[in-house]
């Protein structure tokens, strides 16, 4: 569905006109003034996406050459716990304090099969540059159908494409329900997400720290990056690199790439080495001479 066309906006459309847009599509077409039932649905789930930045930019992605559809935590029709249209009278309810009466009157639903949630794993690594997933899954009617799916640079864990006409088709008497890929990113050893950044540490030589050096960073996408390490540096020194976290779904600007530098300590087992670095120990407490 083409939520843009639906609330008669532009897709440059701001926060503000996609609410004034919403407030009127909802009044067009509310049962209880005349409207029809599936475009008031329709209405409530363009809104509920375009209303929100994260759910808009997945949306906007899927539109040009992505997925077939989105939800994020959503079941059957787009809301979970309970039917599209009795889900939209809520929204509805909530939106206008029951500006269009004392109550709605809620039609009858017409039945479809059941809707199908799947999980793809993915990793960081596919976080940054997207990934194309083929997975096959078995109907009750014990079909194999396959989806190929296209999950967005900068996808979120839980994030949720939905794919409409797509699910269960045990009755056929009634048409399939959606098929729900819900994203599931695994942990890695590595990089730590936060947000659109991405922690990471590094091992330095204790002389290093000391002295001073240039290290080389190896970014998430495989980029090589010196870093100035300046003289006395501590352990648990921050370092911060905008620009090489994970791309934002929306802007697909990138976030910030931070190391946090941890001592790598030399093993000496020469006596005479040992001993000269007591004797410069010595030195350091002493002070400068004279």
């Amino acid at each position: 569905m083409d939520y843009y066309n639906i609330l008669g906006v532009n897709r440059n459309a701001s926060t503000g006109e996609i609410r004034k847009a919403y407030k009127r599509a909802s009044m067009q077409h509310h049962p209880d003034r005349g409207g029809n039932s599936d475009e008031f649905i329709k209405v409530q789930q363009a809104y509920d996406t375009l209303s929100d930045n994260h759910k808009r930019g997945m949306y906007d992605h899927q539109q040009n050459g992505g997925g077939q559809g989105f939800a994020q935590g959503f079941g059957p029709n787009g809301f979970q716990g309970m039917g599209g249209f009795e889900e939209a009278m809520r929204q509805a309810n909530a939106q206008y304090g029951n500006m269009f009466g004392q109550g709605f009157q809620q039609p009858r639903q017409t039945p479809r099969n059941r809707d199908i949630t799947l999980q793809a794993d993915i990793t960081l690594e596919d976080v940054m540059k997207g990934k194309n997933l083929i997975i096959q899954y078995q109907l009750s009617t014990k079909e194999i159908a396959t989806v190929t799916v296209d999950v967005p640079p900068g996808a979120k864990h839980g994030d949720t494409i939905q794919y409409e006409g797509l699910g269960d088709n045990g009755h056929p008497r009634y048409p399939r329900g959606n098929l729900h890929v819900k994203i599931r990113v695994i942990k890695s050893k590595q990089w730590v997400r936060d947000g659109d950044n991405l922690i990471t540490k590094t091992d330095v030589n204790i002389f290093d720290l000391l002295l001073g050096c240039v290290i080389i960073i190896t970014t998430i996408d495989k980029r090589q990056l010196e870093l100035t390490i300046p003289q006395g540096t501590k352990i648990g020194a921050k370092f911060s690199i905008p620009g090489y976290g994970l791309p934002n779904m929306q802007t697909r600007n990138r976030g910030i790439m931070y190391i946090t530098i941890e001592a790598e300590m030399p093993k000496i087992t020469d006596q005479s080495l040992l001993d000269r670095l007591g004797q410069i120990k010595q030195d350091i407490i002493r002070g400068p001479k004279g």
